[in-house]
């Protein structure tokens, strides 16, 4: 039996794992972001590895509060934070997808995730932008993805059949749902995408994820934009919805129209909904604390597109 599913016996006296995934019971949520490493000549001389403060504010704007992952420790520890948050996030940048220590500590929390949904655990996992690429890279076994050039663009969301009953968009407003087709509202900075074509003809992706949104490169191919798991807590979106509220650079094509922004809340709390799901708590209130982003400072780097960065 796991450590959530016990909790949970204890507290109302049932066995039902039903139970444990259905009741959203936990007003104390902890979700953890992976961070990543330093290539950017603008953020190297500051730190080897780095998460932009931008999804540390998506997450905490939904409330629940935030636990850096770094590259640097053993499988028993990652295993031991695992168990000790309610969801992870997988964020934007760049990385090789086979030789990376962020691609390679994203399948370890992948792999406990699947693991876990299968014995009546329930941890969500979020990607954003390259941590969906992550997702479609570990779920598939291999790299599917081509150059669309969608760099520093946005584009409103072509809904699929899927999405008005998803869970990632069933609780949208009307008006908000309604502009998702019209309005510019999914920023994109990406060269590479999953073709829709591809997912399609890929067994494993086809039975594993629903496509919520597709969107056209600037190629003319169409690409996976928005998708989530179709048994398992997985979402990922090709798109920023952290920078509609906390990103500000002229030059870049950050949205901040008022649709913009109530997206970018509604799916940080649609994430953070999801990770109260989760029963998994830390062994003490002082690990909890040590473990908590509140122990780092983020720095102000205005030549950055993140405007501040959390450094390792």
């Amino acid at each position: 039996m796991s450590q959530a599913a016990a909790l949970f016996i204890l507290l109302f006296g049932c066995s039902s794992l039903a139970g444990v995934r259905m009741l959203r019971i936990n007003q104390r949520p902890i979700i953890g972001i992976l961070a990543q490493e330093s290539h950017d000549p603008v953020l190297l001389p500051h730190g080897k590895t780095y998460i932009g403060a931008p999804y540390v504010k998506y997450l905490e704007s939904a409330g629940c509060r935030v636990v850096p992952i770094r590259l640097n420790l053993t499988h028993e520890e990652y295993e031991r934070i695992f168990y000790s948050i309610n969801g992870v996030l997988f964020p934007g940048g760049a990385v090789n997808m086979k030789t990376s220590s962020f691609v390679k500590v994203a399948k370890i929390f992948y792999d406990l995730a699947v693991k876990a949904f299968d014995s009546g655990d329930y941890f969500p996992i979020w990607g954003t932008c390259l941590g969906l690429q992550v997702l479609v890279t570990l779920t598939a076994g291999k790299d599917l993805l081509i150059n669309t050039d969608t760099e520093n663009i946005s584009l409103p969301l072509n809904l699929t059949n899927a999405a008005a009953s998803s869970k990632m968009f069933q609780n949208f407003p009307p008006d908000v749902y309604g502009a998702l087709p019209i309005e510019p509202l999914a920023a994109n900075f990406h060269h590479f995408s999953l073709p829709v074509q591809t997912f399609l003809e890929n067994e494993k992706l086809d039975k594993f994820y629903s496509i919520l949104t597709t969107n056209t490169g600037r190629k003319g191919v169409q690409f996976v934009s928005t998708m989530e798991g179709i048994h398992y807590p997985f979402y990922g979106v090709q798109w920023h919805p952290e920078v509609s509220r906390f990103q500000w650079q002229l030059d870049m094509a950050f949205p901040h129209s008022p649709h913009a922004v109530q997206v970018s809340f509604l799916l940080a709390d649609f994430f953070v909904n999801e990770a109260r799901k989760s029963l998994h708590y830390f062994p003490s209130p002082e690990e909890e604390k040590a473990a908590l982003i509140y122990n780092y400072n983020p720095q102000y780097i205005p030549a950055s597109s993140y405007i501040q960065v959390y450094f390792f």
